[in-house]
């Protein structure tokens, strides 16, 4: 698709706010609690536990604009240093209130005094600020697991939202506005901002609070931009994070904002891309899609796949067979994520490239279409009323209508649900249409091969019918019958794990009963088939997340207001660099 190739060339040039030509943002309130007033439940840990700083007692200072240009400086140091104070937000949220009121006031002012003013960030104010920020945001984070002892679910659970948010939450704006000021000299600030800044800043990350990993991903994305000794470095420990996510964890509340960062980073990487940036896509970018809280970051994890793809077609073929190779069995809600991405990635795909993985790639559509789950078979067959899609697939037509055509022939009479009909009969229209001839003699072949299915089964009939009837023959035959009566193939003498204990008694006295049969004893359960029948329809014991309840949490998120709505690639310096 050419306007496709040309939208992808034109976001190399770098610095667009055009949300076509950005990564997906990160949703910030995932879930949209609409149930019954606020119940009171157990809370997990409410925010990350700070060092107190033990002398709080705070003394209002001047405000900045009211003091002299040749004092400004020292009282704008002044007060950054007083905002290194913190405070105790957890177990006594009511003290220090007069103190915490003059902490925030300080950096709400602050806030404004480096937006509105030039000039103000001189050489003495840089480790001041670094330092402040360092204090206030650098610190343990709280584990994530509920007191019930279930495990955080980051799909359904309300996330544990940070207590000290409105000191934090100025402090990231202040060090933001810092970053973003016309004054910022990298020169002065890269003795500070420095590798173990950064491993703090992504350590930051893993925090539930999506409020915070917002501003994190704002704020490492202009560290990236300003700081080019940093840039391998941070993608480097970016690379580790996910490692350790893929092959050990599985768990990290990060992982999303992580990736749209990546995203505006991959928009201006300089073609040809370098090896290290092949291996990122093909060793980490990939491997994601197995992970089993994919729907958290997929939109992500897609656009930078696409990226990829756009700028070099020639990984096509690998990148495809990763995601066949990673395909969900039983998991449909995640099959539908992954032909989501396959279909961006055929929108962009070269006709070359696609003829390198039509024949995998159409088994495996084949398979979805056949998919039980409504959902599958028909996000499979929504691919046909995509144009360049059925362009492509019209080219290649000799070879994809016999690999597709017994899944929709055989579907469209079976299946259980009738837009699914409607949508094969769409599809089988319009291979009809594309070459009447191929479609003539698919339907002769498939008709063949059903008689040849047919008589292979009657063939098996018949020796079962066999089988049976020399066992009949047997002289024994009534008394193995009769034993047969007694046994109940619903247990096996197995302990059930859905068997209450007073069941498993009840299912354990019998057992010293037996029959002998010509000196072999035989120990037979005579369990009652009725109760084996109760047991095996219990329902499956699945521990559920807790549900959302709190309504304060939600409006909180709803509140929020994010600093940037969509990251912009970084300048062209990246291009150069990258």
């Amino acid at each position: 698709m050419p306007g496709k190739k040309a939208e992808g060339k034109d976001s190399e040039s770098g610095g667009e706010s055009d949300s076509s030509k950005a990564p997906p943002p990160t949703q910030i309130n995932k879930i949209k609690y609409s149930g019954p007033p606020h119940i009171k439940k157990e809370r997990r840990q409410s925010s990350s536990r700070f060092n107190i700083t033990q002398n709080r007692e705070l003394v209002k200072l001047p405000q900045l604009k009211e003091a002299t240009q040749g004092e400004r400086e020292e009282l704008f140091i002044q007060k950054i240093r007083q905002c290194g104070v913190l405070f105790d937000f957890v177990s006594d949220p009511l003290s220090d209130l007069k103190w915490k009121e003059v902490k925030r006031a300080a950096l709400q002012e602050m806030v404004e005094y480096v937006t509105q003013n030039r000039a103000v960030l001189t050489e003495p104010v840089y480790p001041e600020v670094v330092h402040m920020f360092s204090v206030n945001l650098f610190r343990t984070l709280p584990p994530t697991n509920s007191p019930s002892g279930a495990e955080f679910d980051p799909e359904e659970d309300e996330p544990t939202l940070e207590a000290a948010w409105p000191h934090l939450q100025l402090v990231y704006e202040f060090f933001l506005r810092c970053l973003e000021s016309s004054d910022f000299q990298p020169s002065l600030a890269k003795k500070y901002i420095d590798q173990r800044f950064v491993l703090e800043l992504l350590a930051l990350f893993d925090s539930e609070d999506p409020r915070e990993r917002d501003f994190l991903k704002t704020t490492l994305h202009r560290i990236y931009g300003k700081f080019l000794g940093l840039r391998a470095y941070i993608r480097k420990q970016i690379n580790n994070i996910f490692y350790n996510f893929i092959y050990e964890t599985e768990r990290h509340n990060g992982v999303a904002e992580l990736l749209e960062i990546l995203g505006s980073i991959i928009n201006g990487f300089a073609l040809p891309l370098k090896e290290e940036h092949k291996i990122f896509l093909l060793k980490v970018l990939l491997p994601l899609h197995k992970v089993r809280s994919l729907s958290v970051y997929h939109p992500q994890l897609a656009y930078c796949v696409v990226q990829f793809l756009e700028k070099d077609p020639s990984l096509t073929e690998p990148v495809i067979m990763s995601l066949l190779r990673y395909w969900p069995k039983v998991h449909s809600p995640k099959e539908v994520m992954f032909l989501n991405e396959l279909e961006e990635i055929l929108d962009v795909i070269e006709p070359a490239e696609f003829q390198k993985v039509m024949v995998p790639l159409f088994n495996q559509l084949t398979k979805c279409v056949s998919s039980p789950h409504f959902q599958v078979a028909e996000r499979a067959l929504y691919y046909w009323n995509n144009e360049y899609i059925m362009s492509l697939i019209s080219d290649n037509a000799a070879t994809i209508l016999p690999i597709m055509f017994p899944a929709l022939y055989r579907n469209s009479k079976n299946h259980w649900n009738k837009t699914i009909h409607g949508l094969i009969y769409n599809a089988l229209k319009l291979f009809m249409e594309m070459n009447q001839k191929l479609f003539d003699e698919c339907t002769q072949q498939y008709k063949a091969e059903r008689m040849k299915e047919k008589e292979r089964l009657k063939q098996r009939l018949d020796a079962w019918n066999k089988v049976e009837t020399i066992a009949r023959a047997n002289p024994d035959v009534d008394q193995v019958a009769k034993m047969l009566d007694n046994v109940s193939l619903l247990n096996s003498g197995l302990p059930d794990t859905d068997m209450d204990f007073d069941d498993e008694a009840t299912a354990q006295e019998p057992k010293t009963n037996g029959t002998n049969n010509g000196g072999n004893n035989i120990k037979l359960s005579t369990v009652n088939i009725q109760e084996a029948k109760k047991n095996l329809d219990k329902p499956l014991l699945r521990r559920k997340s807790d549900l959302p309840t709190d309504i304060l949490t939600q409006k909180s998120l709803e509140t929020y207001q994010r600093a940037d709505e969509y990251l912009t690639t970084p300048g062209t310096d990246t291009q150069n660099e990258a």
